[in-house]
């Protein structure tokens, strides 16, 4: 029988919080499902093939004495602070159910009486707004679906840190990111971090029918691989490596995410020398399964691919 584990961060640093969660993925095979419950302080996170200097304010994030915090998982960018309480379900592969994980946040919040629903990729809505993001994640031996929700977050800070494309607002059928977004506060005052942990942490033993065993952080902290993890997360070639010179030459809005490619091209022999792709996509492989698939290739000639989004991407590039 599979064991529950929980795990609640006292950290706000992000990178030390993040690089235990990619610790808890990278773990050896077991039987266990861990629920991870951490909060960030003043932090825009983006996705894992995104181009920071487009999805946020970065001077004035880093004046402020804000974190930029690329994670490993796709999906689009998010603010995170004190109002913000982050949830990570690392789950063994033949455990792993979306249902069921989304189950365990919609059951915390019915003893305040909300009700919520899914939306979209990775949204969850109260009273048709937003108020939780997901992304999700492959390892070796478990899955990884981690979220945020937003109880009381700074609205001004969000909306001064974020760029929020139009077309996205436009889609949703709002005129600006705060008409998106909803502070579950808002509908119930009773809701904050602290008073929402022991609901989730009920929700998560009763979903899956045991009492959870509590692991200690700053032991699993402290530890030499989460610490490598920390200075590889936290390092500039992670959060801004190829895309300081990165200029958009396409740009287009799918079902699936949104896409800026910068191509370098040979005049001369009309070859792709090199293509950078930035996206929100939840698939972190399409980046660089496209890229690799036009280094080298004529821009006479269009690739073939079964991929529907890789055709998408090719589509904008050859038509």
């Amino acid at each position: 029988m599979s064991k529950l584990r929980i795990l609640v961060s006292d950290q706000f640093n992000p990178y030390i919080n993040v690089a235990v969660e990619n610790y808890l993925l990278g773990c050896p095979a077991d039987d266990t499902l861990t629920l991870y419950l951490w909060q960030n302080r003043r932090t825009v996170v983006i996705g894992q093939n995104q181009n920071p200097f487009s999805e946020c304010n970065l001077d004035q994030l880093l004046a402020d004495g804000g974190y930029l915090m690329r994670r490993r998982t796709g999906g689009g960018a998010v603010y995170h602070d004190d109002g913000n309480l982050n949830f990570s379900f690392l789950i063994p592969h033949d455990t792993y159910s979306v249902e069921r994980q989304f189950a365990v946040i919609a059951a915390a919040l019915k003893p305040f009486g909300l009700e919520t629903e899914t939306s979209g990729r990775n949204d969850m809505l109260c009273q048709g707004r937003k108020f939780s993001g997901n992304a999700f994640a492959v390892g070796e031996n478990r899955r990884l679906h981690h979220g945020t929700l937003l109880i009381a977050g700074n609205m001004d800070d969000l909306k001064r840190y974020l760029k929020v494309k139009p077309s996205k607002l436009v889609k949703h059928g709002v005129g600006s990111v705060q008409g998106r977004v909803i502070n579950i506060s808002e509908l119930n005052q009773a809701i904050t971090a602290n008073s929402i942990k022991p609901h989730l942490i009920s929700a998560f033993q009763s979903e899956y029918g045991q009492v959870a065993e509590t692991l200690d952080f700053h032991a699993i902290a402290n530890l030499p691989e989460v610490k490598a993890i920390i200075a590889t997360m936290s390092s500039d070639e992670w959060l801004y490596g190829r895309w300081r010179n990165f200029e958009a030459t396409r740009s287009a809005q799918f079902e699936w995410g949104n896409v800026d490619i910068s191509l370098s091209v040979d005049s001369a022999s009309n070859t792709i020398q090199s293509a950078t792709i930035a996206t929100d996509a939840l698939n972190t492989t399409i980046a660089n399964r496209v890229a690799a698939m036009l280094t080298g290739q004529s821009t006479l000639v269009r690739p073939h691919t079964n991929d529907d989004a890789e055709n998408d991407i090719l589509d904008l590039i050859y038509n």
